[in-house]
């Protein structure tokens, strides 16, 4: 699905005209028209602008039908994962700190706690 049809077709339903979405957004006519014609991808922040607009939820802009789609369910653990280290109990919490300390890190410090890792390793 091309983003810009699926406005183009939202627009009509609620018979709204380029213009009126104009009003409700802020976006400029010539830029609603060409996010409708393909010439323009709107950024996430846009596609929000435009939801509020149509009174829809964001999914909608995406998704055609009345409710959500039914979401598989990734994370059931299958019984394998059970003896994983990491996946509970006080591994689990470890391991939810340090990737959380890792993503406050900068490049840099990255490379070299994985450079050490990896000689650790190699023992």
């Amino acid at each position: 699905m091309i983003i810009g049809d699926r406005l183009r077709q939202m627009r009509e339903e609620k018979k709204l005209s380029q213009g009126d979405i104009e009003k409700r957004t802020g976006l400029l006519r010539c830029y609603i028209s060409r996010v409708e014609n393909g010439h323009t991808v709107p950024a996430v922040e846009t596609l929000e602008k435009l939801a509020r607009a149509f009174e829809v939820p964001l999914y909608q802009l995406f998704y055609e039908g009345q409710e959500p789609p039914v979401l598989p369910n990734l994370l059931k653990h299958r019984s394998s994962d059970e003896g994983v280290w990491g996946s509970s109990g006080k591994d689990a919490r470890f391991l939810s700190k340090l990737r959380r300390l890792l993503g406050k890190s900068s490049d840099e410090d990255r490379k070299l706690i994985l450079h050490m890792a990896q000689k650790m390793a190699n023992r």
